[in-house]
Order: structure tokens, then sequence, then C-alpha cells
């Protein structure tokens, strides 16, 4: 766990301003790299597919209905990760990022801690995850938080699907 007096998790940021903009650079830094890993390297967040790019250029119309958890150093946006709406007593988490500066601290743990403790706030049963297999750190940060592989819902290759139910007796 990182000391909270260097790093605190926020829900949903204020509007505009510092926190907005980390966000914005954390998740075209995600984009970016996830399309050189794919082999589809762009130059910037204008050569990304349209989806990656409204998600960087207005998370908040993107993620309407989702929660944004922000990792904030001071006032610097370090970590990001989404949690999806509920949906038939599921969740979805999503682009958990990390600034590589602040890796290695218990951020990203962080930040997923945050996630199921939302999810199990909001009545959701099961959270769910999808990951490149190439992610290998990704994979084991997801399995020591209590993720499991499952059957996939996401017909790309290479992606691995993973779930992990929440229930009253779960462990954050």
């Amino acid at each position: 766990m990182t000391d909270q007096s260097e790093t605190v998790v926020v829900r949903r940021p204020g509007q505009g301003g510092p926190v907005d903009e980390g966000l914005a650079a954390l998740l075209a830094a995600y984009h970016l790299q996830t399309q050189a890993e794919k082999g589809e390297a762009v130059t910037d967040v204008n050569g990304l597919p349209d989806r990656y790019r409204a998600e960087v250029l207005g998370s908040r119309a993107a993620f309407v209905d989702d929660v944004v958890l922000v990792a904030l150093s001071g006032e610097t946006a370090v970590g990001c990760l989404v949690v999806t709406a509920p949906v038939a007593g599921r969740s979805e988490v999503k682009r958990l990022w990390t600034d590589p500066a602040f890796r290695g601290r218990g951020i990203a743990s962080d930040l997923v801690g945050a996630a199921l403790a939302h999810a199990r706030e909001s009545g959701v049963s099961t959270v769910r995850l999808s990951v490149w297999k190439w992610r290998s750190g990704a994979i084991a940060l997801y399995e020591r938080l209590g993720f499991t592989v499952a059957e996939s819902w996401d017909e790309r290759e290479q992606l691995v699907c993973m779930e992990r139910a929440l229930g009253a007796d779960a462990a954050a």
C-alpha cells in the first residue's frame, strides 16, 4: 500500500483544472502504449481510433455513467482506473494506468482496491476486466488481488478475461 500522505485516490475528480488535464495525459499514455504494443503505433492522440481519442479528449462524456478514479501525488495525477456502471450485478474495471515514474509504489493496487470498494458499495456481485496477455505484470497484480481467469466475453485475440466475485465476506 502507498503512504496515504503521498498518494491519494479520488473519485470523480473536480470540473476541469490540473486533475482533469492529468487524467487526459494518463489516458493518452495508456492508449498510445497499447496501440504500440498491438503493433499499431501512432505518434499522437489524433492517430488513435475514434473511441479512444474520445476518451482522452472528453473523459467526462466518454465515462458519463462510470466512476473514474485518479491517484494523486500532491496535485499531480499519477494513476487512473475506470469502473463501469453496474449491469446485471457486474461492473468492469478498465484503463488501469500508472505513470511509469510512479510505478512500484502500490498505486495500481490502491486504485483496484478503491474500485472493488466502490463496486461493493454499489451492490455489484462481480467485477470483471480484460487485459492483453503480454501484460504479465498486470495479470500478476490482478491475480494477487483475487481475480481469476474467466471464459472470454471478448472476441479479440490475445485478450485475457478475468473476474472476481464480491461477497459480504470477500476481502477488499
